[in-house]
């Protein structure tokens, strides 16, 4: 089942139909590195055919936390049983072969199968982790799923072809919710223009308040001459702007122009403070 992640997410989904498949697992481990997986994207369906080992204390130790999918797991003895009831089967496969069959990739593969999955089980297949599916498995197939991974380096670990594929699973299934709901549930957040961040955008007025704050302070310190200003407020401008500052983040930054001023002040006071040629120069060296 594809459980929310996020607030406000349909609870229902025909993804309680798809069923992963694992075909004579040799490593417990592996099991439930798949069952972790699958609960990291959403899915509890999982069939284990002829499994060397499980349940065991190796299956549950990998599954950090995905127990629930490994309780409900179901135990058979063939590939039959596993698909008897299913109205589509895709196997993932590696290897080329002498009679060429329908090969799509993962995000193909799982459009195909959110499809069908209204219209029954739909069989996810995986096979031995030293040699995957057999021909004779791989026949029982409608489609080959191959991830397309390094030519050179191309042997997956089992539960990372399963997370593969179900991670497609969970973006198919996130982008019918934006579909459905108009909603950014898989946009970006990088600034306050964006939905999300938790504190408004600065207004034109506030940022400008700023950048009038900033020069005061930078000509009180003998940085910057208004009389001379060369490219700095220009170069500062464009700095800050870029940066797109919320209006808590404008607010601090006036908190730390006012403590400057204020520090600058005080210094100004003292009787022992630079004279000012000192100052002058330093301005000049630093001066944009």
């Amino acid at each position: 089942m594809l459980k929310p992640a996020l607030p406000g997410e349909a609870t229902q989904s025909n993804y309680d139909q798809i069923r992963i498949v694992l075909v004579e697992t040799t490593h417990s481990g592996n099991i439930g590195a798949v069952a972790r997986a699958m609960k990291n994207m959403g899915l509890s369906n999982l069939w284990l055919v002829k499994p060397k080992s499980f349940p065991d204390e190796a299956s549950y130790a990998r599954s950090s936390g995905a127990s629930d999918v490994l309780d409900n797991a179901r135990v058979v003895d063939t590939l039959d049983e596993a698909l008897s009831d299913c109205v589509l089967v895709m196997g993932t496969s590696a290897r080329g072969r002498k009679v060429p069959w329908p090969v799509i990739p993962p995000n193909q593969a799982v459009e195909t199968a959110a499809e069908h999955s209204a219209k029954g089980t739909v069989a996810l297949v995986f096979g031995r982790e030293s040699n995957g599916l057999s021909n004779d498995e791989l026949q029982r197939c409608h489609y080959h799923i191959h991830i397309p991974s390094n030519p050179d380096y191309s042997s997956l670990n089992l539960a990372m072809a399963v997370q593969v594929v179900c991670y497609e699973l969970r973006m198919h299934y996130l982008r019918g919710l934006e579909e459905r709901e108009s909603r950014p549930y898989l946009g970006a957040m990088t600034s306050p223009s964006d939905e999300g961040w938790d504190v408004p955008l600065g207004t034109v007025e506030e940022v400008e308040g700023f950048f009038g704050h900033l020069e005061a302070t930078l000509e009180a310190i003998a940085f910057h001459r208004r009389d001379n200003p060369r490219q700095l407020m220009t170069r500062l401008r464009r700095l800050f702007q870029r940066a797109q500052m919320d209006q808590m983040e404008v607010n601090i930054l006036r908190g730390v122009l006012s403590a400057v001023q204020k520090s600058a002040k005080s210094v100004g006071d003292e009787p022992d403070n630079l004279s000012g040629g000192e100052s002058q120069h330093s301005q000049d060296q630093n001066h944009v």
